[in-house]
């Protein structure tokens, strides 16, 4: 059974089918998901499904695409919304320099607001790192109370050592199935088993050999099956492992 840590239900490619696909998710092994918000709106559409199905959950936060667009009022707003019962964290945010939709020092600025907000209402973050390692990792170390995963890891070893070392997570998508992951799969062979977590980052990064098709939590296992190969694990043992690493990391089960 496996937790699909981060898939974008809220998204526009599933506006036909989405509960089609939602309900049917039990019925592929899938039995935990995580929606996470990406502004304001997003947060609450995510919220609103985690509503409407038991096994699916939701964070809030504002991506760095949409750092220059948020509202006056935007932190007490996403401090609101981390009170919902189904809120298990603050995501999705961060940094991102390939498409640097918001000028660098606005989404610094955003994402630090909301490390700020996660370490004072005990949340972890999901962390958005594209082509930003330095000035995001740097960021992060100035939070040491904050805990996290970044999401789609695509860092070095050495930042990955260094965010385990802090008691970080990181997660991986369908990405990992693609020719060009020799680095990804680095970082997989020495990462410690309880710092792992699964993802399809759904509609996006659909694995092989399905790439071009529209991702959703179905196609988690492709993932887990590299996950396996690389840690010399059977699918039952990586699905497992990773579904109490979730678990774990988000609180969902605790008292």
């Amino acid at each position: 059974m496996y937790f699909d840590t981060h898939a974008h239900y809220d998204s526009d490619a599933f506006e036909h089918d989405r509960d089609t696909v939602l309900a049917g998710l039990p019925g592929q092994g899938v039995t935990l998901a995580l929606c996470p918000g990406c502004d304001l709106d997003s947060s609450r559409a995510c919220i609103a499904l985690a509503d409407q199905y038991p096994y699916l959950y939701a964070a809030a936060g504002i991506h760095p695409h949409d750092a220059q667009n948020v509202p006056p009022g935007y932190l007490a707003a996403l401090n609101a919304l981390s009170y919902h019962p189904k809120v298990m964290a603050i995501g999705e945010i961060g940094l991102d320099y390939y498409y640097e939709r918001s000028p660098r020092q606005i989404q610094q600025d955003v994402f630090r607001s909301q490390l700020a907000l996660a370490r004072s209402r005990n949340l972890p973050v999901i962390v958005h790192d594209r082509e930003a390692h330095r000035d995001c990792l740097e960021i992060v170390r100035a939070y040491p109370g904050v805990s996290g995963v970044y999401h789609c890891y695509s860092g070095s070893l050495e930042d990955a050592k260094t965010l385990v070392s802090m008691g970080w997570m990181l997660s991986f998508t369908g990405a990992i199935t693609f020719k060009n992951a020799r680095r990804a799969l680095e970082v997989i062979r020495w990462l410690p088993l309880e710092h792992i977590m699964l993802e399809t980052d759904a509609p996006y990064l659909t694995p092989e050999p399905c790439r071009g098709r529209r991702n959703d939590s179905g196609y988690v296992y492709r993932v887990a099956e590299v996950i396996a190969r690389e840690k010399g694990l059977s699918l039952e043992e990586t699905a497992a492992v990773t579904m109490q690493n979730g678990k774990r990391f988000f609180g969902i089960g605790e008292a």
